[in-house]
């Protein structure tokens, strides 16, 4: 609003410097983007991460099977196969134990997995997420925290976008008031040393 008054403000005013209406519509320019631009840019990157996002949740749903594992004996050291950070940062708060489950095949494997109780005797179960091989894999993304997601990445688009406008705003307003210093750097020299009492007669 603010910026629309800036405009009409000086749409007439004899006061005013072709760098003040600039910088007017420089002012109602940003507002307008900020209020439409950048709303639809968030939207449109929740939007997109959204969809990449179920695809993935669908798919890892289709690919990860849940079985029940039975505790054989504490296991000596971490669990084999490939680690992530996340499962390397998740250790501290998971145990190793060697286990015996059944594969999506119907085989029977025995194996180092990783489980969230802390205190597991052998003979006690608990689930254990396996990929169609058999091997142990993370749980599936649940569909509402992929969504969540999508919101984080949305609203951080939507924040990049209007810190941009933002910026370009400010730096074509600082280019404005450089050039308008410029401009009355060069009316002083050009009134000279004298200004003010030129044909005084003194």
């Amino acid at each position: 609003m603010r910026a629309a008054t800036g405009v009409w403000r000086w749409r007439r005013n004899p006061l005013r410097r072709t760098t003040d209406l600039v910088e007017a519509w420089l002012a109602f320019t940003a507002a307008a983007l900020l209020c439409v631009v950048v709303p639809l840019a968030g939207w449109a990157a929740g939007s997109s991460a959204n969809g990449s996002l179920q695809r993935a949740v669908r798919t890892q749903q289709e690919q990860r099977v849940v079985t029940t594992a039975r505790v054989v004996r504490a296991a000596d050291g971490p669990a084999t196969g490939p680690r992530t950070a996340d499962a390397v940062g998740e250790d501290r708060l998971r145990r190793s134990v060697v286990a015996r489950w059944t594969a999506p095949d119907g085989s029977a494997r025995t194996g180092t997995v990783t489980t969230a109780r802390r205190h597991s005797a052998p003979g006690d179960t608990f689930p254990l997420w396996t990929d169609r091989g058999g091997h142990q894999v993370a749980p599936p993304l649940r569909a509402d925290a992929a969504r969540a997601h999508a919101v984080v990445a949305g609203v951080t688009a939507a924040l990049l976008a209007g810190l941009l406008v933002e910026a370009v705003r400010r730096l074509a307003v600082r280019r404005l008031v450089l050039a308008r210093y410029a401009r009355l750097d060069r009316a002083w020299a050009a009134a000279g040393p004298d200004w003010g009492r030129t044909g005084t007669g003194s």
